[in-house]
């Protein structure tokens, strides 16, 4: 019973008092896994002080069994809420908490319904999230494969890049060589943007063409044993202007910074300011239009995040993107980024791929 889904149980059970609950019920699929290794599709967990139950469907019942352990699982009955509110009721709950980020305002209503005044719901936003922020080192040695593997991606993906191609084309061969390489897919949907498509931060792939003299922007990440990797590279389709390659300049450096910035208890907002500081030192602050990362996990978007003013302290565990980047209507975008993990007292840059401007 001694596994890390066990242990982790065990340190959400420890916020209890915090929060003032006695049972929390999680209805999120990464909240789920990550508490019992259970990677089912449909599913409700209520985690008391009293044990952890898995409520699940009939399609589910044999995988929950053989995924889990020391987890109760209980047969569905009727919908899946009331299921849980049935598993509640045994554990003689009287504050039960609830993720309001996860749950609707309908599915809460029916949970009431079916509890009538037996317990009071609380509301407590993250609880599991708040734990997810620090990998442990298990969860670092997956992040750190499956990162490499995302820049060997990457590599392959600049060697797809030919007059002719277009955008489609080297997202399915991209997603193939996932695949083949074992990862179970994308953690994200790939972007592959050509010329002035470049300026869109999650530009979806078309048939578009690559021709010469364009800027191209690749955004992938793998999924590879349950954990997400992320990465960005622009490259260009010819010899650059001295414009993209001070542009190009201006964004690496901005990274840089932002890596340099990044060690145990810096505010998040620090590092995010390091990137833009560089930018506005190249007159290009206004060209970036998003924040400079994001935390990284089972899920491609996970707290903390880097952006203005945000005071959450990074700690060690936490595994961050950075991505500066300028975009420009008509012309197009660089972005550049990488997965850095936060290590006690020093930092781990997770992705592989060279840095430096590529021309086709």
């Amino acid at each position: 019973m001694d596994t890390p889904f066990h242990y982790r149980r065990g340190k959400l059970v420890a916020l209890f008092d915090e929060s003032r609950i006695d049972s929390l019920l999680v209805t999120h699929p990464a909240n789920w896994f990550y508490l019992t290794g259970f990677t089912g599709e449909s599913g409700a967990l209520v985690v008391s002080r009293r044990g952890t139950t898995l409520v699940t469907d009939g399609r589910f019942l044999v995988q929950a069994k053989a995924e889990t352990k020391g987890v109760r699982i209980c047969l569905q009955n009727g919908t899946l809420l009331e299921s849980a509110v049935g598993v509640l009721r045994n554990s003689r709950a009287r504050r039960v908490g609830f993720d309001a980020i996860h749950m609707t305002v309908s599915q809460l209503q029916s949970a009431r319904k079916a509890s009538g005044s037996r317990w009071q719901w609380v509301a407590v936003p993250g609880m599991v999230e708040r734990l997810r922020m620090r990998k442990d080192a298990g969860e670092l040695a997956q992040m750190r494969k499956a990162a490499i593997l995302a820049g060997e991606i990457m590599e392959f993906a600049i060697g797809l890049l030919k007059p002719g191609v277009s955008e489609r084309e080297v997202v399915a061969e991209i997603e193939y060589q996932m695949r083949q390489r074992g990862a179970s897919g994308p953690s994200f949907e790939t972007i592959v943007a050509f010329g002035d498509r470049a300026a869109l931060p999650h530009a979806r792939p078309t048939g578009k063409r690559l021709r010469k003299n364009e800027l191209v922007v690749l955004d992938l990440g793998v999924i590879l044993g349950h954990y997400c990797s992320d990465i960005t590279r622009t490259v260009f389709a010819g010899r650059a202007s001295k414009r993209i390659r001070t542009w190009y300049k201006a964004v690496l450096e901005a990274q840089e910074a932002a890596i340099s910035t990044v060690r145990e208890r810096v505010a998040c907002g620090d590092v995010d300011r390091a990137a833009r500081q560089v930018l506005a030192g190249y007159g290009l602050d206004h060209l970036f239009v998003h924040s400079t990362g994001h935390g990284l996990g089972l899920e491609v978007h996970e707290d903390p995040r880097l952006a203005k003013g945000q005071a959450r302290r990074l700690e060690p565990g936490n595994v961050i993107t950075i991505e500066p980047g300028v975009y420009a209507e008509g012309l197009g975008g660089i972005r550049i980024e990488d997965d850095v993990a936060v290590h006690a007292g020093r930092t781990e840059v997770l992705t592989r791929a060279p840095r430096n401007l590529i021309e086709l």
